[in-house]
């Protein structure tokens, strides 16, 4: 899903652009909220684990590929505007170090994969676990449900982009059923992923989990014959120094080592768009000479070592990155409520 440089017109990517800085500027402005001392260490490796996992194509039809797109994923754990947020770093990463990823359809790459994914998402997933009975099964079944259809709503919304603004002549219908249906068959990828990450999470740390806040009943006390809420008791904030360290080693293991068996066939919008023809006028990369293009390093000749070097480089450069913009945004709530409290003094 990641589109380069040639796919849309130089108008439409522009306008992509500031659609994509206004959806970043309103997401820095809401995860102040969602942000405190425990989760913004938590968001950053979040993004590193996206990061991860994006190395891992699965295949999913006849020469065909998918991978995570990683924004339901995302929200669940830390927030909807975290989320946005955390996409946006690693397609800025991806970009930059790794040529994968269009830089001036980076707007759109956000647009699609990052503003949609994320807001589809979250909102499914917010309307079903309200209607669910509230259970971490009820949790894990909306992380599924909202994952899978997150990823067809990214290849629509890219389809409305190219049909205003596509650089090649072919039918809008032909690349809106062909992405479509690829893109379901990679959701089913995306939704098992989810699943399994975030049920893995609240398992052991339900606290952490951004979608599964309130949760819990209170505790029923009988009084006098009458069920009342017991009073809660103060709990000490435990520490996530252990959930932090076993995720950056399983998201290092995984662009490391296991990125290597991934599947080499074309992923679901590179397929589309060489069967379709909406390939003809892509463009090279602008870092296409990086050191770190196409997730190998540049001299090492030997392939594994190679992807392996270059999937820990860039695990290691999100995390510092990502953890870095989310502790600023954190900090800056912090310094907006010790004003507020500083006025409400005087």
């Amino acid at each position: 899903m990641h589109v380069p440089d040639g796919f849309i017109n130089a108008p439409v990517s522009a306008a992509a652009g500031l659609a994509a800085a206004g959806v970043v500027a309103v997401s820095l402005r809401g995860a102040r909220k969602e942000l405190d001392d425990r989760t913004a260490p938590l968001a950053g490796l979040v993004a590193a684990f996206v990061f991860a996992v994006q190395m891992l194509n699965f295949p999913v039809a006849a020469g065909t590929s998918g991978h995570l797109l990683g924004g339901a994923l995302a929200a669940i754990l830390v927030g909807p505007y975290t989320g946005v947020l955390v996409i946006a770093v690693v397609l800025l990463m991806q970009g930059i170090l790794f040529a994968d990823g269009g830089l001036t359809a980076l707007g759109v790459n956000i647009t699609v994969m990052g503003a949609v994914t994320v807001l589809t998402a979250y909102v499914l997933f917010r309307g079903l676990v309200r209607v669910l009975p509230r259970t971490r099964r009820s949790v894990t079944v909306a992380s599924f449900v909202a994952a899978l259809v997150s990823v067809p709503a990214a290849a629509a919304a890219f389809t409305l982009i190219y049909a205003v603004g596509g650089t090649t002549d072919v039918p809008v219908a032909k690349v809106f059923t062909a992405m479509v249906g690829v893109h379901t068959l990679i959701g089913i990828g995306e939704a098992a992923i989810t699943t399994a990450t975030v049920g893995a999470v609240i398992a052991v740390r339900p606290d952490l989990v951004y979608g599964a806040r309130g949760l819990s009943a209170p505790l029923k006390l009988r009084v006098g014959g009458e069920l009342v809420d017991a009073a809660p008791a103060a709990a000490a904030p435990r520490s996530t120094k252990k959930v932090w360290a076993t995720g950056l080693v399983t998201a290092l293991a995984l662009a490391g080592v296991v990125s290597f068996y991934a599947s080499a066939s074309p992923d679901g919008l590179e397929k589309v768009a060489a069967d379709q023809g909406i390939d003809q006028k892509v463009e090279d990369h602008a870092a296409k000479d990086s050191p770190l293009a196409d997730y190998g390093v540049s001299g090492v000749t030997n392939a594994r070592l190679s992807g392996g070097l270059a999937g820990t480089i860039g695990v290691g450069a999100t995390v510092a990155v990502g953890t870095g913009v989310f502790w600023a945004v954190r900090r800056r709530r912090s310094a907006s409520e010790a004003t507020t409290a500083a006025r409400e003094t005087v």
